[in-house]
């Protein structure tokens, strides 16, 4: 995957995660910044619960880090409230 592939689905992940949880997004940087934890976790969580996406790579990648980003907020927040 190319470097800019990675930041357009950081950023398309991070603003879904970030509409998803917040209601709203983070902004540009923020939204590359949470999708691109969230690509890692979430590629993470597809490998470890045996999820794989060879047939249409973009949209499993997204799928993936969008998921990560969701996963990633939900933390934040649970350690936010402590």
């Amino acid at each position: 995957m190319t470097l800019l592939v990675f930041i357009i689905i950081g950023a398309l992940a991070g603003w879904i995660g970030g509409k998803l949880i917040r209601g709203k997004a983070f902004g540009l940087a923020g939204n590359i910044i949470v999708g691109i934890v969230g690509a890692v976790l979430g590629g993470w969580l597809f490998t470890q619960l045996g999820i794989g996406g060879e047939e249409n790579a973009f949209a499993y990648e997204l799928a993936a880090a969008v998921t990560g980003s969701v996963v990633f907020l939900l933390l934040i927040g649970l350690v936010n409230k402590k």
